[in-house]
Formats: structure tokens, sequence, C-alpha cells
């Protein structure tokens, strides 16, 4: 009985994920295995770090919005900074403030005036 030659699909699928994994070292980039359960877990924590980098800019915005804020005076903060836009309804969200803080810090005091 002749030898019977395997397909190329299983090839074509396996080569397709090792140009997944050709950055990783070691076996993680080598063995077919362990390239499959190194490229599930990195897609597993691309996915999850998606929302946690939203978390984490936000985090920042408000610290930096924050710093520069208590620099004018004992009583100002920020939440008081946040409570005062929402009364007056002035939409700047918390990026553009926390640009505003960090590249021309007057005109975030002269918004900050202009809402008290």
């Amino acid at each position: 009985m002749t030898r019977i030659r395997r397909g190329y699909i299983a090839r074509n699928r396996r080569t397709k994920i090792r140009l997944f994994a050709s950055s990783f070292r070691g076996a993680h980039s080598r063995l077919t295995r362990t390239i499959t359960q190194q490229k599930i877990r990195a897609l597993v924590s691309a996915y999850r770090d998606r929302d946690r980098q939203k978390r984490y800019f936000r985090h920042l915005w408000i610290t930096r919005i924050n710093a520069v804020i208590r620099g004018v005076g004992v009583s100002y903060s920020y939440s008081r900074l946040i409570h005062n836009l929402y009364k007056r309804r002035l939409l700047l969200n918390r990026k553009i403030l926390a640009q505003i803080a960090i590249l021309n810090r007057n005109s975030l005091y002269m918004i900050y005036n202009e809402i008290i």
C-alpha cells in the first residue's frame, strides 16, 4: 500500500498561527501546541486590557486636572470643578480638560473662574 501525503489545510493553519507568534520568545514561537496556548493567552490579555486602558487613562486625566486645580488655592478641588461644569452645562470632557491643564494652565484657571 502506498503512502498517503497529508493535505495542505492543517499546514496552512499552523503556518498562520506561527506568523502570529513569530515575535514570541523560545518555544512560544516554535512549538505548535505552545504557540496556540500563547495565542489564546495573548488575545485574552488584549481583550481584557482594552477596558483597563480606558480606566487607566480616565484615572490619569482626573489626576492631572486635580493637580492643576489644587494649585489655584486651598478650597479648590477636582470634584467642585466637575460639579460646577455640570451645573453650567459646559460639555468639556476630562480628556480635553487634562490637555488644557497641561498645555495652558491659565485658560483652565479662566474656565474655573468663569464657572464660579
